[in-house]
């Protein structure tokens, strides 16, 4: 024991399957999200679901899967996570595994768009009447009124199930410089808290009519920051290497980050994890994996989420082996998103911790949490660092044998 007491770790990694929930969130019902379970529902209305890397790791023991038998002797240990920040989406989730908690969440306008004061205002400060203002995809909502606001000069403003206020803007009509001048002004009207969003995203786009329109390379995101100090800026400022993968870099706005690849999916996110794996560095390498959450949570399609669980399930099987004793793997998710529930909002769940080493001598079943902080908590703990004042969260260490 107290060998592993004194055990430290050249690199980790954490692995973020994006709204991968395991249900039973005690606080399900404040978030009218009761009975929800991502993980539980999606075993549940498949046929097979093929995930030997996830299953020798004991995934199965953590939650029953009715095509998964639990593992004899997992190879990691297991725990369920709660969420101790108000709030069910991105930024609360990942900020808290970091050591921040937000008491005040970020608000989404997925129902009824916004509100009538926020849309006034915002046509009075900007000079443009504002068309849209719902829920939509980005591509389909361009074919609905794109040739109306490039012969009116109006301007399309538009949500998704995320906190997030999107305006597009014509590159040629409209103007990428005007685009980002309204997108300024958006991200200052939605700092007051009633109308807090997490992101304001500039969506510029091409083309001159319905079926040609073509969003461009020249999106901004204009993002709340941490507002604190977060356990990557505590490794970064002590010479580790912050590596993110995915939309970490995006989540943190460039905060704590020392070196960011950008991913074009989940699968590419998994690949550029396991080169980074194969090059010698120390620290941290954080990775965020989207498509669990955009492309099937959101889109109610437990089917396409199996199938993309079973993807990662294949690339983690090329990624265990490149870890060595000094090597830490974390699994997580930030939050849930129950493809088999009603609307298409995310959902309030407890979360999977899977931590695996080569390094440690025992596995099995963890206590509860009540914060997704033990995360960073653990990880500065092993690098010897020390938290940042104002963070929650306490290391797991001394149980990791």
């Amino acid at each position: 024991m107290d060998r592993m007491a004194e055990k430290t770790f050249k690199r980790a990694f954490v692995i973020v399957l994006d709204s991968l929930g395991i249900g039973n969130a005690k606080d399900a019902g404040e978030y009218h999200d009761a009975g929800t379970d991502t993980l539980g529902h999606i075993s549940d209305t498949v046929e097979t679901l093929d995930i030997p890397n996830l299953q020798k790791l004991g995934l199965a023991n953590l939650h029953p899967l009715r095509q998964v038998p639990k593992a004899d002797h997992p190879l990691a240990y297991y725990a369920r996570m709660n969420e101790a920040s108000h709030g069910k989406d991105t930024m609360t989730g990942h900020w808290e595994m970091m050591g921040l908690k937000t008491v005040k969440p970020f608000i989404t306008f997925t129902d009824h768009g916004f509100p009538p004061e926020l849309i006034a205002e915002l046509e009075k400060r900007t000079g443009h009447k504002v068309i849209g203002n719902k829920s939509a995809s980005g591509t389909a909502i361009l074919d609905e009124l794109g040739e109306e606001e490039i012969a009116t000069g109006h301007m399309i403003v538009y949500t998704s199930a995320d906190s997030v206020l999107q305006i597009c803007g014509n590159e040629e009509t409209f103007g990428l410089q005007e685009l980002y001048r309204c997108c300024e002004i958006a991200r200052e009207l939605t700092m007051k808290d009633e109308w807090k969003v997490g992101r304001v995203i500039a969506r510029p786009y091409v083309g001159k009519k319905k079926g040609e329109f073509k969003r461009t390379s020249n999106r901004h995101d204009y993002a709340v920051p941490p507002f604190g100090e977060t356990a990557l800026d505590a490794l970064k400022e002590t010479g580790l290497d912050v590596i993110s993968v995915g939309k970490i870099n995006d989540i943190f706005v460039g905060h704590g980050i020392t070196e960011a690849f950008h991913s074009n999916s989940s699968v590419h996110g998994m690949e550029q994890t396991i080169e980074i794996a194969k090059e010698d560095f120390h620290g941290l390498c954080f990775v965020n994996l989207v498509d669990f959450d955009a492309l099937w949570g959101h889109r109610r399609n437990p089917v396409g989420y199996a199938q993309e669980i079973e993807r990662f399930d294949k690339k983690l099987g090329e990624l265990l082996p490149l870890l060595g004793e000094d090597d830490l793997l974390i699994l997580t998710a930030d939050h849930g998103n129950d493809p088999t529930y009603t609307g298409t909002d995310h959902t309030r769940e407890q979360v999977p911790l899977v931590i695996y080493s080569k390094g440690f001598e025992e596995s099995g079943e963890l206590p509860e949490t009540n914060t997704f902080a033990v995360i960073g908590a653990t990880i500065a703990d092993y690098f010897g660092v020390k938290m940042p004042e104002g963070t929650i969260g306490t290391s797991i260490r001394e149980e990791l044998k």
